[in-house]
């Protein structure tokens, strides 16, 4: 997920009643940041879905580098 920011990355998961993704960072400290997680509806992400994405990594890195 480049688009997203260096070391973010996803996870798919498929069941009977959908298609879902989790997305983190695991680059910091040992720890992995749930930055987002949600139902797929379509083939893209959803503008407001990266938007939350692209805010939440943003709040980490500021957070770590403190």
């Amino acid at each position: 997920m480049v688009s997203m920011g260096a070391g973010v990355k996803e996870i798919r998961i498929k069941d009977a009643t959908g298609i879902y993704r989790v997305i983190y960072v695991a680059k910091y400290l040992d720890t992995l940041f749930v930055l987002h997680a949600f139902k797929k509806k379509t083939q893209k992400i959803a503008k407001r879905d990266m938007t939350i994405i692209k805010e939440r990594l943003k709040i980490v890195d500021q957070e770590i580098r403190k």
